[in-house]
This record gives structure tokens, C-alpha cells and sequence, in this order.
């Protein structure tokens, strides 16, 4: 019995070493990627014109960083206007760029849970404010109504996503569910946005007489 319980305390303080190291290393990244954002700049905007790939990695950018703004729904919105689909009707070209700039914030947004996995705890029970309490609430959430939570705040522009991603890490919300669930919303999300800029920009370029 002595011998369990000594190997589940070497266990339980593996993944608490484990669990510190992943917090330390996912905030390292997302500072570095916003430090590489400021200072590629340039590269950056010019990824728009590598089609669904470009947007793929500027949605990632987005979703992975809350400290720099990356003008994501500005991509997806200008994609949607003029990418061919992939396959089938014009029309459905939307729905791909939808889906592919959705799996890229979801990829992206990866880092906003493992942070809170980490580190989402202690920051609950930081000195009391405004801050904290919303946090705590968003927690008190997640632990209650996780799933539809997170589908909601998907699927919506909002600003709420991110600390909801960093709540959902901190009370253990399984991470199979928050992709998938991040993935739905954001799909919905992403292609409401890419149908906007196919219906705005085609209704204007047809106005000026520019052909797509």
C-alpha cells in the first residue's frame, strides 16, 4: 500500500511539473509569435495572397494571439469574395474558405487552452477585482454548461472567446471536446464572414465592372 501510494505522488508531481512546463512554454510562444507578427509584418499581410493557405496560417496567427491583433476576419471576409472553391459550384467556395480558416484558429487557439491548463487555476484565485471575478464566473461556466458555452462563443464575433479557452483549460475541459465543439462554432463563424465578402465584394466589383 506504502508503495502505490509513494508512485501516485511521484505520478501526481510528474504532471504537475508537466502541467507548469506546458503553461511556461505555450505564454514563451505566444509572446514570441507576437513579437514575430510585429516584426514580419510585411510577410504577414502578404500571406492573403496565397489563397486558402494564406489564410489558413492567418487565422492560425489569430487564434494563437490575443497581444496582436492579426486582421483574420478581414482575410477570411476579402477570401470569400474572390477564391474559386476547391471543388463544385462557385458558390461553395465560402464554405471552404470557412473551413479551412476555422480549422486554423481552432490549430491556433490550442495555445489559449494549454495555458490555462497550466496556469488557469492560480490566476482564479488571484487578488480579487473585476477581472477575476468575470474569470471565475466564465469557470463556474465552463464546469456547468462547458459544451454549449464554448459553441456559443465559437460562433459568434465576440470577445469572450479567450478567456472562455483559457477557463476551459484551467477546470480540465477535455481537450477532444474543445477542438471539436472550437472547430463547429468557428466553422460557422468563418463562413458567415466568407459569405459576407462573397456577397459584398462580388455585388461591388459587378457595380465598377471588374471581373473576378
Amino acid at each position: 500500500m506504502a508503495t502505490n501510494a509513494t508512485k501516485r505522488n511521484k505520478l501526481m508531481a510528474a504532471l504537475k511539473r508537466w502541467e507548469h512546463w506546458v503553461g511556461i512554454l505555450s505564454v514563451v510562444f505566444t509572446i514570441a509569435l507576437s513579437a514575430l507578427i510585429i516584426f514580419k509584418w510585411e510577410a504577414v499581410q502578404a500571406l492573403e495572397g496565397y489563397g486558402y493557405v494564406g489564410g489558413f496560417i492567418i487565422s492560425a496567427l489569430g487564434g494563437a494571439t490575443v497581444v496582436v491583433p492579426v486582421p483574420m476576419m478581414a482575410v477570411q471576409f476579402a477570401l470569400g469574395g474572390v477564391l474559386n472553391p476547391l471543388f463544385g459550384a462557385e458558390f461553395m467556395a465560402p464554405v471552404f474558405v470557412g473551413v479551412v480558416c476555422s480549422l486554423g484558429e481552432t490549430l491556433g487557439a490550442l495555445t489559449i487552452y494549454f495555458t490555462g491548463y497550466s496556469s488557469g487555476t492560480p490566476f482564479a484565485h488571484a487578488e480579487a477585482g473585476r477581472i477575476q471575478r468575470a474569470y471565475l464566473r466564465l469557470m463556474g461556466l465552463m464546469e456547468r454548461h462547458g459544451s454549449i458555452t464554448l459553441f456559443l462563443l465559437s460562433a459568434i464575433i465576440n470577445p469572450f472567446f479567450y478567456p472562455a479557452a483559457l477557463a476551459a483549460g484551467a477546470v480540465r475541459f477535455s481537450i477532444r471536446r474543445y477542438f471539436l465543439i472550437c472547430f463547429a462554432g468557428k466553422t460557422i463563424k468563418c463562413t458567415a464572414i466568407a459569405y459576407t465578402g462573397y456577397f459584398g465584394l462580388r455585388g461591388i466589383f459587378s457595380a465598377l465592372d471588374i471581373p473576378l
